[in-house]
């Protein structure tokens, strides 16, 4: 299989090369072009920035991953993993991120664009988004998790896998309506453990690791 996206600064010919062999669509969201194959121009890049910049306002958490080494199968898997789990999963070239991050919780990220960057979007749930990748990196060693953003926090690899480790919503919410039929002292415990906002979440994390 070969290899899948990758940034770099190849000239044209082995660009042009590289999509004959891997295909034109696997190649857009490493070099993004508009129509008819000219590359982005000024105002179309700002048009980038700013609907990249909408989507990291609305996730509720942003985490970024070195993808180098993942072949076609493997990056499509990934893919199909995080959009069931309701993730915006892209490769996007670092100056652009670190453009569209300005005034989001994603801002404390652009520390760490360095080398190649793809960036998974937590539309929904950030727990079920890190269970995603962390597992998908266990079974890939190739794919390596870099950092996290959550509510504004810098999330190190190793937050990022204490905060996979925390029951996903869905699993809350089972745990929840499961004791609705219990007495009501333990309907209310678990009601007191649902995360009410991200900075619950990082309090877990932080227990978890001590």
């Amino acid at each position: 299989m070969p290899p899948a996206e990758a940034e770099g600064s190849d000239d044209g010919c082995f660009v042009s090369l590289r999509k004959l062999v891997l295909g034109k669509s696997f190649y857009e969201g490493l070099y993004p072009t508009k129509k008819g194959g000219e590359a982005l121009n000024r105002s179309t890049k700002e048009q980038v920035v700013t609907d990249l910049s909408a989507r990291l306002a609305e996730a509720k958490a942003a985490f970024l991953a070195d993808f180098r080494g993942l072949n076609v199968e493997q990056a499509t898997e990934l893919r199909t993993k995080l959009r069931e789990a309701g993730v915006d999963y892209r490769v996007v070239k670092n100056t652009l991120l670190k453009l569209a991050s300005q005034g989001t919780d994603a801002e404390c990220l652009t520390g760490e664009l360095t080398g190649p960057t793809a960036i998974a979007l937590a539309l929904e749930d950030p727990v079920a988004t890190a269970k995603v990748l962390t597992e998908f990196a266990k079974a890939n060693e190739k794919f390596e998790l870099k950092a996290g953003a959550l509510d504004g926090k810098l999330l190190s690899d190793a937050e990022i896998k204490a905060l996979a480790d925390l029951p996903s919503r869905e699993q809350l919410l089972a745990t929840m309506l499961s004791s609705m039929n219990a007495p009501l002292t333990n309907f209310v415990g678990t009601l007191g453990a649902l995360p009410r906002s991200l900075v619950t979440v990082m309090a877990a994390i932080r227990d978890q690791k001590s």
